[in-house]
């Protein structure tokens, strides 16, 4: 897919999955953390204050990277159904702007409504500081209606309909492929009957348009498995996360909810292995950085076997 793009079109796209890297990394370490320690311990060893920036980072860092995730559908829809607008319509100006929004407009929904107990009922903020030892994510219906819609449902729709006008492109660009390939191979054999010479070369399909054809199918197999993992990692909790809320006499389990909320951290463990995968550019930058690290460790173990020896 990236021998169809211009190296500008690499560049831009680079920049969102290097951005949503550093998304996924903050996940682990300021949500994931927290989450395990509660997990195995049983209890909110912190103190109030942290809970709510626990609970902050945990809106925060997960809704960057699902906007992450939407921003690059949009970036890929124009790459590959308008590739002749893209490099004007994805600027670098208008790309730093997105990100800039990817990780401002978050703090809308983590820290402002968080810290200031806006996203809680009044009975149970009382409780959390009366507390400390407990650290329990209750909120109220309307910010549940507001977070879940800004960080999942919108951001996904979005992405649903991208997905699937660029599928429904690959699937058209193959099949006029496939429609050139037949075409010129009935003229090469009506040719051949009539015993008329070709003209040129170029009347058989080049190589090139089988080798975009395949890309083609790569390209919609490969958004296939990103919208899946995205679905089948936040899905569920966010459809538990609304119904329960909405729902007053509706109880979970302790077990589910910590599943459901493992389940959605797993999709960004999954995001770098997805994006860098199938892309050919950072697959050959991490083998160049492994064998630089390689080169080095040996250096280091030539000069310290010298020293050593002296």
């Amino acid at each position: 897919m990236h021998m169809l793009l211009p190296c500008n079109c690499i560049i831009i796209t680079n920049y969102f999955v290097v951005s949503l890297a550093v998304a996924d990394m903050l996940v682990a370490l300021c949500a994931m953390t927290f989450n395990a320690s509660v997990e195995i311990s049983g209890k909110w060893m912190f103190g109030t204050v942290m809970c709510d920036m626990w609970n902050s980072f945990d809106v925060y860092f997960s809704t960057a990277s699902i906007m992450h995730l939407c921003c690059i559908s949009v970036d890929r829809y124009y790459a590959i159904v308008q590739p002749l607008d893209y490099p004007l319509i994805m600027t670098h100006r208008r790309v730093f702007f997105m990100l800039l929004m990817v990780w401002l407009s978050p703090a809308l929904l983590s820290f402002l409504p968080i810290c200031s107990g806006w996203y809680t009922t009044t009975e149970n903020w009382r409780y959390l500081k009366s507390n400390p030892h407990v650290c329990e994510f209750k909120v109220n219906k309307a910010y549940a209606i507001v977070s879940s819609s800004m960080s999942f449902w919108i951001p996904g729709i979005v992405m649903l309909s991208m997905y699937y006008r660029i599928y429904l492109e690959a699937d058209r660009q193959e099949r006029l492929v496939y429609r050139s390939k037949v075409a010129a191979l009935l003229l090469d054999k009506h040719l051949q009957i009539s015993q008329i010479p070709k003209p040129r070369p170029s009347i058989q399909v080049e190589q090139s348009t089988i080798s975009t054809m395949r890309r083609e199918r790569k390209a919609a197999r490969t958004l296939g498995i990103i919208m899946s993992a995205f679905l089948l990692c936040w899905l569920p909790f966010f459809l538990w996360y609304i119904t329960s809320t909405l729902c007053d006499t509706c109880t979970t389990p302790r077990i589910v909810v910590g599943i459901l909320f493992w389940i959605g951290y797993f999709n960004s463990a999954l995001n770098p292995i997805i994006y860098a995968y199938f892309n050919r550019d950072f697959r050959a930058a991490f083998k160049k950085t492994l064998k630089s690290c390689t080169l080095v460790k040996g250096t280091l173990s030539s000069i310290t076997e010298s020293v050593g020896k002296f």
